[in-house]
């Protein structure tokens, strides 16, 4: 049964949700320049162009990371690693229980439109938002970034992928760490394109992983280990892992006893 309902959502309502994006998006594009109410509920300022824009727009990522940010009773505090136009951090702000978002996003035109959308939703006095991104080094470095699919922007050098480069800071775990300073429980949200692992063993090395209590991770097992992702975890003292989708590329929620 199980199979068959994950066939459903990851498969038959994200690719119809995905065909709507691509069919209604330019009629939508013909509206105006004013915000765009997104299928999650939020304002997003208008980037038709874009695919990842349409993707938040029309809901084609699903509802299990929202329903777990909306769904958090007890007051925690929500990190977006590879945050893009914000989707998830502009969600996390609608939980009265969500006393901080600290958001990180190195593309500059990306970054540019996280503010926008922060400042339409009126989460701003409770956001951060960092033009960095967390590598194994600090400096500057280049970053491919796809015309046209903002959320497929990479330091992984991935075979085939194209793009204009863009440079960007990097940050390692002694720079992080001040910047996740606090006593509240965090949750944590990583989707950087293949460099999930890096990230999560920089962020292992901080105290602040401490206060980590559940991580929300992309996979793609074309070019990412899972099982390296879940040793670097397990170190860190997470034990529950539960997927989310189907075929190659999903997502992972990592939590602790």
């Amino acid at each position: 049964m199980g199979s068959l309902s994950d066939f459903w959502r990851y498969g038959v309502v994200k690719t119809a949700r995905k065909l709507k994006a691509a069919a209604l998006s330019p009629v939508l594009a013909t509206r105006g320049d004013g915000p765009v109410r997104s299928a999650y509920g939020v304002l997003m300022v208008p980037n038709w162009q874009d695919t990842t824009f349409r993707y938040c727009i029309f809901g084609t990522y699903g509802s299990d990371l929202s329903d777990l940010l909306l769904g958090q009773r007890e007051e925690f505090v929500f990190v977006d690693i590879g945050a893009n136009q914000g989707l998830y951090s502009l969600i996390a702000a609608q939980n009265p229980k969500c006393r901080q978002i600290i958001a990180f996003e190195p593309v500059p035109a990306t970054h540019a439109r996280l503010a926008a959308n922060v400042g339409l939703n009126g989460g701003a006095e409770r956001t951060v938002l960092h033009q960095l991104a967390i590598a194994d080094n600090v400096g500057e470095v280049e970053i491919s970034v796809a015309e046209g699919h903002t959320g497929t922007a990479t330091l992984a050098g991935r075979e085939g992928q194209s793009g204009g480069g863009v440079v960007i800071q990097t940050i390692d775990a002694p720079l992080v760490d001040p910047l996740l300073a606090g006593e509240l429980p965090m949750f944590v949200k990583i989707d950087v394109e293949g460099l999930e692992a890096v990230v999560i063993a920089e962020l292992t090395k901080t105290e602040a992983v401490a206060r980590v209590q559940a991580i929300f991770y992309e996979v793609d097992d074309r070019w990412a280990s899972v099982r390296e992702i879940e040793t670097l975890l397990r170190a860190a003292g997470f034990t529950r892992f539960a997927k989310y989708g189907r075929g190659h590329h999903y997502d992972v929620l990592a939590t602790r006893s």
